[in-house]
C-alpha cells in the first residue's frame, strides 16, 4: 500500500468522496506541511488534507488526482467554495518522490497547467485531525460541505 495526501477545502467533503473511490483502502482527516506537531492553537500554516492509503495495484496517482479534480476548483487560491483562508488550500503532498513527479506531471499535460495554483510537495509534517473531524459528513450528513452530494456518492461502493 501507497499513502498520498489530497488538501481539497474543508476536509470533510473531500474525505467523504476519496475513501468511496476504487483502490482506496483507508483514509483519515489531518493537516499537512504546517509548523507545531499538535492540534493547539490555529492552523499554524497547516491545509486541510486528506491521507489517503491505496492500492497502487487498483489505482494510480494519477488516476486519483483525475477523480481529485472532480472535487476542486483548481484556480482557487485559498478558497474552496465558502471556505477562504490558507488552511482551505488545495494540495497533494507525499513523502515519496515518485507521487510527486506523477501529480506535476499529470497538471503539466492541461490545457489549463498556467492557471492551476494546486501546491505539489513533500509532506513535510502531518498531524491527524481531532476524532469528531474523522468522516464527519458519515455522521453528520446535514453539515456544511463545498462538494455537491451527488459528486461525493459518484463512486461510493456497493
Amino acid at each position: 500500500m501507497e499513502v498520498v495526501y489530497f488538501a481539497g477545502g474543508c476536509l470533510w467533503g473531500v474525505q467523504a468522496f476519496i475513501k468511496t473511490l476504487p483502490g482506496v483502502i483507508f483514509t483519515e482527516a489531518g493537516r499537512a506541511n504546517g509548523t507545531s506537531h499538535t492540534l493547539d492553537g490555529d492552523y499554524d500554516g497547516y491545509a486541510e488534507c486528506v491521507k489517503t492509503e491505496y492500492d497502487p495495484e487498483v489505482v494510480t496517482v494519477t488516476r486519483l488526482m483525475e477523480y481529485y479534480f472532480e472535487i476542486i476548483d483548481p484556480y482557487s487560491l485559498n478558497q474552496q467554495g465558502a471556505d477562504v483562508g490558507e488552511k482551505y488550500r488545495t494540495g497533494v503532498y507525499s513523502e515519496n518522490p515518485h507521487h510527486l513527479e506523477e501529480a506535476k506531471d499529470f497538471i503539466s499535460k492541461r490545457n489549463d497547467s498556467d492557471r492551476i495554483v494546486v501546491e505539489v510537495l513533500p509532506l513535510i509534517t502531518y498531524v491527524r485531525s481531532a476524532e469528531e473531524h474523522q468522516d464527519r459528513l458519515t455522521r453528520c450528513p446535514e453539515d456544511y460541505c463545498h462538494i455537491p452530494e451527488e459528486i461525493i456518492k459518484k463512486y461510493k461502493k456497493g
